[in-house]
């Protein structure tokens, strides 16, 4: 690939409309310093100095998405409480459409608070209720976002399932049989508890852990025989087009029935891998979308990963940077 070519990805890019539905979280980040231990336990004093909300879960991948150029719409539920409130109007802010996002007096948003020092993560307190929804919100839910798909008709749906109850087997079921039906582009980073009901999605993007819990296999090799064997059990289950497994420090490796392949990890100065597979599932989402090439798919949103990682904190990619980055791994040759 040529500087042009790959120049022409970047920049269609903002011609994609993408649509994340899932499990949205607000980030907020406590930064403070250590000077003494409490009197009052073996606990470290924070004084606190800045505090600062960001947007994580599904609605941080939505944001990926927008910081790579697209039109994003969010599908979600909040609470009816402020923390739902800052999360939309961050996302708003962000130029994210968040007109499909319900608020529900039934559970809070959820928050996770992270305390620093120092870039060091002191101490994290999650609020949050994990039931899943209400048959009252359930149905509501799935007509907003079916009339949506068939009106709007998305290049990209993506699932981002944090096992916080939005997304139940019947949402699943009927948003993914609606995309297929229209020819809108589907891709899920799954969790556990419904990990093998995602069928006949185009990308199924776990995790090394997450394949591990939900095919109940020990695995403990990641060679290509071990991890094409892995292909072969999901695609029998969900129909998948892809399988694409992010294996933390080793890389990636995708299998799309026709070819398959391990990415090494580029070398970084990890910081902080939070947030890194919001980053992966929306640049592979995007790209797949743009070109239908599972490698370079694999290549560029591997790098992507990778770039996050090298800042504390649940962060988005920088498009530009990543555009260069890929400058410089794909286009080698090039003066």
């Amino acid at each position: 690939m040529n500087k042009a070519e790959l120049q022409k990805i970047f920049d269609k890019m903002d011609g994609l409309h993408v649509v994340v539905v899932g499990d949205v979280m607000l980030d907020n980040y406590w930064w403070g310093n250590v000077e003494r231990i409490s009197p009052e336990a073996p606990v470290p004093v924070v004084t606190l100095n800045r505090r600062e909300c960001r947007l994580g879960g599904a609605a941080n991948v939505a944001l990926n998405c927008r910081a790579l150029g697209a039109k994003v719409t969010l599908a979600s539920v909040t609470g009816d409480d402020s923390e739902g409130l800052t999360l939309i109007r961050l996302a708003n802010e962000a130029g994210i459409d968040t007109s499909l996002v319900l608020q529900s007096w039934r559970r809070p948003t959820t928050t996770k608070t992270r305390v620093l020092s120092r870039s060091q993560q002191m101490l994290r307190i999650d609020d949050e209720v994990t039931d899943e929804l209400f048959l009252e919100e359930e149905h509501p839910f799935i007509d907003m976002a079916l009339k949506f798909l068939q009106r709007v008709k998305p290049d990209v749906l993506i699932f981002e399932d944090y096992n916080k109850g939005l997304l139940k087997e019947n949402v699943i079921q009927h948003i993914t049989a609606h995309c297929k039906e229209i020819g809108i582009i589907t891709a899920v980073d799954p969790k556990k508890k419904n990990f093998l009901a995602y069928k006949d999605v185009n990308i199924f993007k776990p995790n090394l852990k997450e394949v591990r819990e939900g095919l109940n296999m020990h695995l403990e090799n990641t060679d290509i025989d071990d991890l094409n064997d892995v292909h072969k059990k999901l695609n029998a289950i969900l129909h998948n087009d892809i399988t694409f497994i992010t294996l933390s420090e080793k890389g990636v490796f995708y299998n799309n029935g026709f070819s398959s392949s391990i990415l090494p990890a580029r070398l970084r100065n990890i910081a902080d891998v939070s947030g890194a597979g919001d980053t992966v599932i929306a640049t592979a989402s995007m790209v797949y979308a743009l070109t239908k090439d599972v490698a370079l798919m694999a290549e560029i949103s591997n790098l992507a990963g990778g770039l996050v990682c090298e800042e504390v904190g649940v962060v988005s990619i920088k498009k530009d940077k990543l555009r260069k980055e890929s400058e410089r791994i794909l286009c080698l040759g090039e003066s």
